[in-house]
């Protein structure tokens, strides 16, 4: 929600005025072609990626122009590759992904996606053994290649990661080489708004988004080619997402009795699980100025609606509870916004916080593949950060 408002309001003024300073422009369009390494990866695997579109001929597509078309969504997937495989780098956003760069005025003071260096090997073989899955899901308006950090970070620690990019809620996807943008009714300029139109808005759209989570997991587990006989069937999926992501993995954990955990990075909640609660494993993990854990951040306003929605789903929920805030973080630094290269003013207009931004993906990351490793490899989970319940 706040995702797609921030990019598609930035206030381009400031940039066209630093543009009558050409001696800053120049300094920017040096530091700009400069080469950037996403955060490297902290585990032992080397990491794979590959991309399938898969359509789920059970479900007719609410969103789709055409009446009646079934879900079709575009999937990454990031994966342990195999210690001796050689490959090219993954491109960072290749051929038509390119269009997630920020646009106009505004591109010349992010770095160019070619100049950002994936850890991602293209098409590799998968590692010998049996991997976990997780489904990953973007912010309202982002898609899943927008979420690499994460996704290689949870790879390299054995992780089987399948990133779904939400069809025509996503400013951008890319099916059968044609780019794909949103519609209103996926991506309705009111979503977060507090208001009932709203709310049953977002209600909507999360049970279409946590259907896409459950059908990529089940279809990952069910196919050959590069994952035959490497899915790990007998663990259990878990759900991770960003922002409306978040709500949607919780809400797929709700429904999905397989799941092993769900995982809301500062996403407001929504859907039944709001009442109904989760059974497995949740961490809510919000920003300075969010109120997702219900419990507002030191730099949050008070946003009551935000705070009694997450209440809710902790008091029903009946499995461990993990609530934390990252200090000094804001919405876009869980995504890879925090790893671009991004020149002033523009950094100031989006919603990044004043902790380092590669600190603030190490944390994320860190407290994402604990929460994993403990509750399905039985990992160490000392001091793990226990939400408040309504009794306390």
């Amino acid at each position: 929600m706040r995702a797609r408002r921030v990019v598609a309001g930035v206030v381009l003024a400031a940039l066209v005025g630093l543009m009558a300073g050409s001696g800053y422009v120049g300094w920017v369009l040096v530091e700009r072609s400069r080469p950037v390494d996403l955060p490297t990866p902290t585990g032992e695997f080397r990491v794979g990626r590959t991309s399938v579109e898969w359509t789920d001929s059970s479900r007719v597509d609410p969103f789709a122009p055409k009446p009646g078309a079934p879900r079709r969504l575009a999937v990454w997937i990031w994966y342990p590759a195999e210690a001796n495989a050689t490959a090219a780098r993954a491109d960072y956003a290749p051929d038509l992904w390119s269009g997630l760069h920020l646009q106009g005025v505004a591109s010349l003071f992010q770095g160019p996606f070619e100049m950002l260096r994936d850890h991602a090997l293209q098409d590799v073989a998968v590692a010998p053994g049996r991997f976990p899955v997780v489904v990953l899901q973007p912010g309202m308006g982002f898609a899943a290649p927008l979420y690499a950090s994460l996704a290689e970070d949870l790879a390299s620690h054995g992780y089987i990661v399948a990133g779904v990019t939400p069809t025509y809620s996503a400013n951008l996807t890319v099916l059968d080489g044609q780019a794909i943008g949103s519609t209103k009714a996926a991506n309705p300029d009111n979503l977060g708004d507090n208001t009932p139109g709203a709310d049953a808005a977002g209600d909507r759209i999360v049970a279409t988004w946590a259907a896409d989570a459950r059908f990529v997991a089940a279809t990952l587990a069910g196919r050959g080619g590069l994952f035959a006989g490497r899915i790990d069937t007998a663990a259990k999926v878990s759900y991770v997402g960003h922002s409306f992501g978040g709500a949607a993995s919780l809400e797929a954990c709700h429904l999905d009795s397989r799941c092993a955990g769900a995982v809301d990075l500062d996403g407001s909640q929504f859907g039944k699980v709001v009442q109904a609660g989760v059974k497995a494993p949740i961490l809510l993990l919000g920003s300075e100025d969010s109120c997702i854990t219900a419990t507002c951040g030191p730099k949050a306003k008070d946003n009551p609606d935000d705070r009694r929605r997450a209440q809710s789903l902790i008091d029903a929920s009946t499995g461990p509870k993990w609530c934390s805030v990252i200090p000094g973080a804001r919405h876009f630094n869980f995504t890879d916004y925090s790893a671009f290269y991004l020149a002033q003013p523009l950094r100031k207009f989006l919603p990044l916080g004043s902790i380092d931004p590669r600190r603030a993906l190490t944390i994320q990351n860190g407290y994402v593949v604990t929460f994993l490793d403990h509750f399905i490899r039985g990992g160490p989970a000392e001091g793990a950060p226990t939400c408040r319940t309504g009794s306390n």
